[in-house]
Parts: structure tokens; sequence; C-alpha cells
């Protein structure tokens, strides 16, 4: 037998074209002349040789396919089976290209395959030449199709319309459903369908534990097949005598809602599944006026298509999700029975579909999720870079090719660490800064725009920090003043210095050090947590004003790191602390992820805790007020010994691991 295919090397063309070989035939594919060379790489995967596989040079786009008089006069009364698999298959593609490939390259292809005297044409048309038809769709049913107002939904009716109406040989049409990987080893080419889902089902995953139940959707039933039961199905109806001008459904009889789907693939993807899925139907008694007008609101569009750009997801895809058609496959189903050719549970394969994903196909795989991708050549601002979580940040920083700007107080000690990071690889600047007074800051600002530009990625370090009891602080208002005159002022300093540029060029990442005592509302450290969430108020309010100007916020709630700030208190020696190059770890997947907020899960379990049940915070908060006492120094007494500390506060700090006591 011979063979004629357009789209033999796409996707359902692969796997077809190596079925129709098993049979001992010939096959001549339609190729565009850029794309020979990838179908050497073909044969070589089929184990076939010239003589089995001929390329035919031709354009779908062109009358006849392009084809020469000469290769027409070859092939004429040689092919058997003339296959039109060629298509786009994607519902995000503008309406003209679908229009030239789906409606006028089946258009040529009929042509050519009459041109040729074909014995007979077998287009693969879709389920979606249905439209949105409501109710089952039968295999002997075209002109009913419903709602075909999406391109790829009318240029699928369409196409299949031209091969019903203006095809001068024996034809044969195909509808599969929603064509996914192979049900063996998962392999497809590219996001569609279902996998659209997949990388929110991923989130959801590293958000959430696996046993935690959420609420999803309903939606109607997704009618989904792998790529090895259509091509196997298509291969056998093609060959089985008597079947000329009948359609086929290569469907799945029993298809899952859409519900169902997505907790299949969650479970495959070991994420949470949805215990409670909620029908969209059920909203039905909104008038249509008023869910239209609420869907156009702007705040309610900026969001769904920020949500629906982040996960990937088309918003013609969102349209899709209550399906409303049921498939009838009698037909099929006559022509196979006895084969051993049906459609496999998605339950079974799901797993190979997911592996197969996350492994080739992640958009995550092809971004540079390091940091020297995200500050390279950047020029990045570090305050309080002489110690601690600063200096830890600064090395990641120059070892990541940024030009870094450090600044600290101490000139001396400045330059020392500006000499050692400038042998890591990036250029290090150093200028002095007491960044508690506000003429030293706007100064520092000046200095850095005029030597070095815009500003990147700001990193608000440089703090301090004051653990004592309000009962010792009733005579010392200055440690509130100074505490905030450092931590919220000199920081908003800054910010306000380096924002214009960032705004102007609508670039730029700003990242604070927070604590995670904003969150557990720490015991001692009120003035410290006054002035972090201060500025964690004041971060919150500027991101609503320049969410839209690509300058963006991340607020670090940092926990108990261990740095020359809270060596004064001894018994810190003896509880567990993060160490200056875990922060820093922090502060680098902030400036790599560019998240709202980084918290442990123990600061954000804390916050949760206070919200619902404020009580039992303060109880807990308190017990560790008693359980540590205030340091010799917050006490006014000089000494060296260290304090001693007993099993229980041991156990305790370790349950709170990172927590301020």
């Amino acid at each position: 037998m011979k063979y004629f295919l357009t789209g033999g090397t796409g996707f359902i063309g692969r796997f077809l074209v190596e079925k129709l070989l098993k049979r001992g035939g010939t096959v001549y594919l339609l190729v565009r002349e850029q794309s020979v060379d990838k179908l050497e790489a073909l044969k070589e995967r089929w184990g076939a040789d010239s003589s089995q596989v001929v390329p035919v040079v031709g354009d779908l786009a062109a009358p006849n396919l392009g084809l020469s008089d000469a290769d027409l006069q070859t092939l004429k009364g040689q092919v058997d089976h003339f296959f039109h698999l060629a298509a786009i298959y994607d519902m995000a593609a503008d309406e003209q290209s679908q229009r030239i490939a789906n409606v006028e390259g089946t258009r040529h292809a009929v042509d050519a395959a009459a041109a040729m005297s074909a014995g007979c044409f077998h287009h693969i048309s879709s389920i979606a030449a249905a439209g949105l038809f409501k109710g089952t769709f039968r295999e002997d049913m075209f002109a009913e199709a419903q709602k075909l107002d999406h391109p790829y939904l009318r240029t699928k009716h369409d196409s299949e319309g031209l091969v019903r109406e203006s095809c001068k040989v024996p034809w044969r049409v195909y509808r599969p459903g929603m064509v996914i990987g192979h049900s063996k080893t998962g392999e497809i080419d590219k996001i569609d369908g279902p996998y659209y889902f997949f990388k929110m089902i991923q989130k959801i995953r590293n958000a959430l534990p696996q046993w935690m139940p959420t609420v999803g959707i309903e939606g109607g039933r997704l009618n989904i097949v792998p790529v090895d039961f259509v091509v196997d199905a298509l291969d056998h109806i093609a060959h089985a005598p008597g079947e000329d001008g009948k359609c086929f459904h290569l469907v799945d009889p029993d298809p899952y809602k859409v519900g169902e789907v997505l907790n299949i693939f969650s479970e495959a993807g070991h994420a949470p599944r949805m215990a409670m899925r909620i029908d969209s139907r059920m909203f039905g008694f909104i008038p249509p006026m008023i869910r239209q007008g609420i869907k156009n609101l702007p705040p309610v569009r900026r969001i769904s298509q920020a949500v629906m750009e982040d996960l990937g997801i088309p918003r013609t895809v969102m349209s899709f999700i209550n399906y409303p058609t049921r498939f009838d496959a009698r037909e099929a189903e006559r022509v196979l029975a006895g084969t051993g050719i049906d459609v496999p549970r998605l339950p079974e394969y799901a797993p190979a579909i997911w592996d197969y994903w996350e492994r080739h196909l992640d958009p995550d795989l092809y971004k540079d999720r390091t940091l020297r991708g995200a500050v390279q050549g950047r020029v990045c601002v570090v305050t309080g870079a002489t110690s601690g979580i600063g200096l830890s940040t600064a090395r990641k920083l120059a070892e990541s090719g940024a030009t870094v700007i450090i600044g600290a107080r101490t000139p001396e000690k400045l330059e020392e660490t500006r000499r050692e990071l400038q042998g890591l690889g990036g250029e290090v600047f150093a200028y002095s800064c007491d960044f508690s007074d506000m003429a030293a800051c706007d100064q520092f600002v000046k200095t850095v725009l005029e030597n070095h530009g815009p500003v990147d990625v700001l990193v608000n370090n440089a703090g301090r920090s004051i653990r004592r009891s309000l009962t010792l602080s009733f005579d010392r208002p200055h440690d509130f003043e100074r505490t905030m005159q450092l931590n919220y002022f000199g920081a908003l300093r800054l910010i306000m210095g380096f924002a214009p540029a960032m705004l102007e060029r609508k670039r730029g990442h700003i990242v604070n050090i927070s604590s995670i005592g904003v969150l557990t509302n720490a015991p001692r450290f009120s003035a410290y947590v006054a002035s972090k969430a201060a500025l964690d108020a004041w971060t919150r309010c500027a991101a609503a004003e320049w969410s839209d100007r690509n300058v963006s916020f991340t607020t670090i709630n940092m926990p108990l790191v261990k740095t020359p700030m809270i060596a004064p208190t001894k018994i810190y020696d003896s509880v567990p602390t993060l160490t200056p190059e875990e922060a820093a770890d922090l502060v680098a997947e902030a400036i790599i992820y560019r998240p709202k907020r980084i918290a442990t899960r123990l600061g954000t379990f804390a916050q949760v805790l206070h919200s619902l049940a404020p009580k039992m915070g303060e109880i807990i908060m308190n017990t560790g007020y008693r359980m540590f006492p205030d340091s010799a120094a917050a006490q006014g007494q000089q000494t060296d010994e260290k304090p001693k500390v007993s099993t229980e506060q041991v156990a305790f700090a370790a349950l709170m691991r990172g927590i301020h006591w």
C-alpha cells in the first residue's frame, strides 16, 4: 500500500506513520523545504529508509498543496490512502491563521487528492466541529452544530464541511476527542487542553500538603483520549472495507467531568484533591447582564488576567469549562469491535501523562531560575552589608555577577568587606552611610544614582533590634524612637529615593527584611516589631499604587538569625536559629521569584492563629515570655556569665524554631 500524509511530522502524524510503516507500505509525506532535516531525524526514530518514507516538498497554504506538476504526475494513481492531518490545534491561535491552515489547507488537500486520483481521502477532523452543541452529538450529525463563534470551532466545522461537499474521491471523516499524550509513555509535544491546568495543580501541591482538602469547580465533561488510542483506531478503521462516506467519533464513551479530571491529575501529581466541587451552573439564577457586568469591572479583569497569565491558562480555555456536548460513537465501536482497541481509563495512565509533562514540558524548566540569571550585570544595593544577613546576601550577589552597592556605617569595615567581595566575580562599590540619618540617606541615594544609574534591586537589610520587656522600658522612649528611625524611616527614605527611576523605567524590585515577630507579635520586641510592622504596612500600600508599573516588593518575615545583632542576648546561644547563609538564601529566593512575601510555615500559622483565635495566640506568646527572662543587659546588669538554659526552655524553643523570645 502507498500512503500520502499531510501533517505527518506532527504529533498524531508521527505515531500514525509508524503504524503505517508496520504494514509494509510506502509513505509520502508533505513537508516544507525547511522541514526536510526534521524528517530525517524522524526517519531514524521510525527505523525507515528513503524507500519507505519519501518527502514531497509543498505548502499547505498553496493550491494543490504547492505540489509540482511532476510530483502530481508521479503520484497519480499510486496513492491508496490520503490522510489529511495538517491543521492548527490551538485554542489561542488567531482567526486568520486558523482559517488559512484549517479551511484553505483542507481545500487544497481535497484538490490534491483528486489530482492524484487517491483511493480514499481520510480527513482527521475534531469533536470541535460540533461546536458547543447542547446534548448528544451523533456521528451522522453535522449541520446541527451549535455555537461556532470561536475561530477554532468554526474552522474545524467548515473544513469538515468542505470534505463532505467537494471531495471528489471516496472519503472518511474522523473526529477525535481532546488528544493528550501516549498512555504508556506520556509523550506529547505541546501544552493544550487539560495541560493548561497542570501548572495550577503543581503550585497548589507546592503550597499545601497532599492530605489537605481544597475547593474547586465541577464543570462539564471533557472527552479526553490518548494519542495511541486515536492512532490505533484511525489505522484500523481506515483499512476496514465498506466504510466510505461515514464519520467516526474517536472518543471516550464515558468521559469525566472537569472537576474529576483535575482530581485525577492532582492525584497523579501528588497534589491535594478538591474535596468539594462547585458547579458554576448553580449561579444561573443571576441575570447574564449582571454576571457580564461583574466580569468587566476593571479590578476583576485585572485580577483574572494576572491569575491566568501566572498559571499559563489562555482566557479562551475558560469558556469551555462547562462543555455541554456528549458524543455518541456507535459507528466507531462497531468497526472496532473485537479488535481490543478501546480507550483506557484516565486514572490508569494519568501518572504517565503528568510525569512526562513535569520532566519535559513544564514551562519553568526553560526559565533561568538562578540568582545569576536574575541579577547578572544589574545594580543591586544592600544595606547593613558588613555583617550577618547583609554580608551573606552581598556575597551571593557578587558571586552571581551583579554590580553590588554595599552600605554601612563604619568606613574601615566597609572597605574590608568591599575587598573581600571584589574577588568573587561582580563589581562591588562601598559607600559609608548611617541609615538612621535622613540627610545621610539622601546623600547615599544621590551618590549611587550619579555613579551607577538606576537601581534594579534594593535590599533594605540595615536594622536595629532591642529585646527588652515593656516594664523595663517606661523610662526609655528613645529605644522606640531610634528603632523606628532606622528600621522604618531610614528604609523608607531609600525606597523613596530610588523609586522615581524605577517607576520611570517600569522596572525595579525592593526586598524588605522584616521579622517573624510581626506575624507572632513577639513579646519583649515591641519596639522592633512595631518598626518592622510599619514598614510592612507602608509596603502594602506602595505595592497597591505601583502594581501596574512593574515595581514590586517582597517582604521577608525573617525568623531568628544568628547575627551580631542578637549576640548580646546570650540565651540565643542555646536555641535553634538560622545561619546568615540560610537567611541569604531566602533573600536570593525573593530576588529570583519576586513573591509578595516569604515566611516560614510557623510564622504563617501564627498569623492565622492570631486572626482566628487571638486569645490562644496571646496565651502561647505569654507562656514564652514568662519562660525566657530578660537579658542581663536589658536589666542594666554587667556580666559575662552565660545564662543557664533549662531542658524545658530548649524544648519550647525547638518547637517554636525561629521565633523571637
